[in-house]
């Protein structure tokens, strides 16, 4: 019998050993060659490794060696202290095994979210079903960008890398991303730029340029997608109005079956496996799948801003994009479930370092994903070099601040009028109306007076309310002397 016991024992102890022995080190998705880390900080590192063992990560900028303990389900984290921009650097990760990450660099790093105009990529995408030899049908894409061939050729930037989150959908929060695109962090060169989003492209190429640092993206976007899948569901429940999202039956989720819009699924898969890893802020293009719920959105679009912020632990830099144009002109002035969405956006703003791309003359009449995304890149980049990286530059376009009725006109007042207000294309302004009493709007005449646009018409002559390219697709031509255009809006709340 203690023959028998000891055999046991022994068999038990060297199976541990042996396990010992093939434990390995494991990172995140993230954390791989090419990677950029944010400069001057102490960023968030961590994996996974031999439980209740000593973790050594190296870093060559400093020669400096940080020790870490794993825990008994071997999960470990700590910081470690970045420099100045710069590199290339290494850094070696080690116990029993030794993981050595190269060409890394010290940086910028944002994230860039949303929907498909941030999803979009340089040279397109276009995906098809085949029906018969020689019938396709399109189900889904979108064009190339303006210039596309000549931005790939350009895309000679190794100081600009991009970490591509797959689409991945998840019905609790997951440790790690499933997929990112080639596994790595991606150089940008032209044999990888075309696949780039386009937004977070320009936006990176910007920043490069008037910073001469390495810039490091972060992309996570899905076409076609809700802000509220994009929330936690710890967040989302805090709205009471929202339809059930439950799907507690559900064993395995599927995207063919269900689709991505269940709440909070896509922040599961795709945002909070990468919520530790260091940012100096967040861009965001995302509102078409929400214009029919814009009332709504004015309590999710901040939330979910206000969430992500809880989850990073810091009040994080959020730019985003107003929606552009898009859908036929109408010849009388009426309202638009787009413009409202564009309001929602805008009153987003009251919100502590938030910032707005307005691109109302970006867009394209007959197609949702148009194609000067440069401009919408330039432009929030525009935002963080002012804001973020304190650089004394016009970054917004005129907003509504408020009006004055003066007898049969009414006067509006703008913030944001760098240069002075300036009519950009033709003679007069477009895109003004005016209402009375009776709530009935009619194109009106609209004057620049110094910093402040006087409105008025013949039709109203007790006028209570003015609009501004309040359509989904207005004729709108006021500007700033930065050539940025004024965002759209309106003084009343009328239904």
């Amino acid at each position: 019998m203690k023959i028998r016991f000891f055999f046991l024992l022994i068999c038990f102890l060297s199976a541990g050993y042996s396990w010992r022995l093939h434990a390995k080190i494991v990172l995140p998705a993230m954390f791989t060659d090419n990677m950029v880390l944010q400069r001057q900080t102490e960023v968030a590192f961590w994996g996974t490794a031999t439980p209740r063992c000593t973790v050594t990560i190296k870093t060559s900028w400093n020669n400096k060696e940080y020790l870490v303990n794993s825990s008994d389900k071997g999960e470990w984290r700590t910081r470690i202290s970045t420099p100045q921009a710069g590199g290339p650097y290494y850094i070696i990760v080690s116990d029993e095994t030794r993981i050595r990450l190269d060409n890394v660099l010290i940086g910028e790093v944002w994230l860039c979210a949303g929907q498909s105009n941030m999803e979009m990529q340089v040279e397109g995408w276009v995906k098809s079903v085949c029906l018969h030899l020689e019938a396709y049908i399109i189900i889904g894409s979108w064009g190339k960008i303006n210039n596309y061939e000549a931005e790939i050729r350009l895309a000679q930037c190794p100081e600009i890398r991009v970490l591509h989150v797959e689409r991945a959908a998840s019905l609790s929060p997951l440790s790690d991303l499933k997929k990112v695109r080639k596994g790595t962090w991606q150089v940008c060169l032209p044999e990888f730029a075309a696949n780039f989003s386009a937004v977070a492209y320009f936006f990176a190429k910007n920043l490069h340029r008037h910073l001469n640092v390495p810039i490091g993206v972060i992309t996570a976007s899905w076409g076609g997608t809700i802000a509220e899948s994009w929330i936690s569901k710890e967040a989302i429940t805090r709205i009471t109005d929202l339809d059930s999202c439950e799907k507690d039956t559900l064993k395995e989720y599927s995207v063919d079956r269900d689709g991505p819009n269940i709440h909070s699924v896509l922040f599961n898969a795709m945002i909070h496996p990468i919520i530790p890893y260091t940012l100096k802020g967040i861009i965001w293009y995302q509102g078409e799948y929400n214009c029919a719920r814009a009332e709504q959105y004015k309590d999710i679009f901040p939330l979910l801003i206000t969430d992500w912020r809880k989850q990073w632990k810091q009040t994080l830099p959020f730019y985003f994009v107003q929606l552009p144009n898009f859908g036929e002109r109408n010849e009388e002035p009426t309202g638009a479930q787009w413009a409202e969405l564009r309001e929602a956006q805008f009153e987003t703003l009251c919100m502590a370092n938030t910032g707005m791309a307005v691109t109302i003359e970006l867009g394209e009449a007959k197609n949702v994903h148009p194609k000067r995304k440069k401009e919408v890149g330039d432009r929030l980049a525009l935002i963080a070099r002012a804001k973020t990286y304190g650089e004394d530059i016009v970054y917004s376009g005129p907003l509504y601040n408020s009006y004055i009725i003066e007898n049969n006109q009414v006067r509006i007042k703008f913030d944001h009028v760098g240069g002075g207000l300036k009519i950009k294309g033709g003679d007069s302004i477009k895109g003004f109306s005016i209402a009375g009493p009776d709530h009935k709007f009619y194109w009106a005449d609209a004057e620049i007076d110094g910093e402040e646009v006087v409105v008025s018409s013949p039709n109203v002559p007790y006028p209570l309310a003015v609009r501004y390219a309040w359509a989904a697709n207005p004729e709108c031509n006021l500007y700033n002397g930065a050539d940025l255009p004024a965002s759209p809006f309106r003084t009343d709340h009328w239904k």
